[in-house]
């Protein structure tokens, strides 16, 4: 059991956040509970704290709307955040789609389809940013948040909380998208919300750190991770996971049997190093 829990900890603690958010949510629009109220985009925390994403926030302002104090308390708010605990620890700990993607990528490991498609993926990872940056721009010229009226992520939200048909039918295309056409294909290639994330990402105190000595190069790391990228430095040498990109899922400290990383604090790990 001690074995179960030191493998899988962080992916039952993120399925659990996930799916308490969900209820949570779900609670207010069937019972009226009060304990989180609204969705994904906005919300409100005992109908007293705001919880406003900066991200639609962003498409707001770019559309030309006056932002309320509230709103912007409550964006405040979540950019302090994920400023703190890393931009994209949205996309592995809250967000819906999350458990959607990951279920792709753990059948296409069991079916081995990497290895039949071929290692080399066949799109950038930057599009993610021009899908970012066109959303703004749609947002300025229609005066619509843009992403937000497309957004399968506020789809399948609302297809869970409040059993609209739409977002059944978007977790069953992005499934299939990532099973068959591209690994990681929405969450680590187009969703421009993560796009966003990742530039928060950038600045967040809270890291995955990599200990060389400890590393056997198994590789487990790498392959388990949806942004492998972002541990360029594995059998190399001992650094933080910079880049932005990094969701803090925590997958590579689950399977890592080398203790070769683990979380640490930016500074901290910064001034120890000086230290020495």
């Amino acid at each position: 059991m001690a074995t179960l829990w030191n493998s899988y900890r962080y992916l039952i603690l993120r399925r659990f956040t996930q799916v308490s958010l969900l209820v949570l949510y779900f609670g207010a629009n069937a019972w009226g509970w009060t304990i989180l109220m609204g969705n994904l985009s906005s919300s409100k925390v005992f109908e007293i704290i705001p919880l406003s994403d900066p991200y639609a926030a962003l498409q707001m302002l770019a559309a030309g709307a006056v932002l309320a104090a509230d709103l912007l308390i409550g964006v405040l708010i979540l950019t302090l955040f994920y400023f703190i605990i890393g931009g994209r620890a949205f996309c592995s700990w809250v967000c819906p789609v999350n458990m959607i993607t990951d279920s792709a990528n753990f059948l296409r490991r069991k079916l081995d389809f990497d290895r039949v498609q071929g290692i080399k993926q066949p799109a950038s990872r930057n599009i993610r940013y021009w899908v970012l940056a066109l959303s703004l721009i749609i947002s300025a010229v229609m005066g619509v948040t843009a992403f937000e009226f497309l957004s399968p992520i506020s789809m399948v939200h609302r297809g869970i909380v409040f059993g609209l048909g739409f977002g059944w039918a978007a977790m069953l295309i992005i499934f299939l998208f990532d099973l068959f056409v591209l690994k990681n294909g929405w969450c680590g290639h187009i969703c421009p919300l993560g796009g966003f994330y990742s530039i928060l990402g950038k600045f967040s105190l809270i890291r995955v750190h990599h200990t060389q000595e400890n590393c056997t190069l198994c590789m487990k790391c790498k392959v388990v991770c949806p942004e492998r990228q972002v541990l360029h430095m594995i059998g190399k040498e001992s650094l933080p996971v910079l880049m932005g990109e990094c969701t803090n899922c925590a997958r590579c400290i689950e399977v890592c049997d080398d203790d070769a990383l683990g979380f640490s604090i930016r500074n901290l790990v910064k001034n120890k190093k000086t230290g020495e």
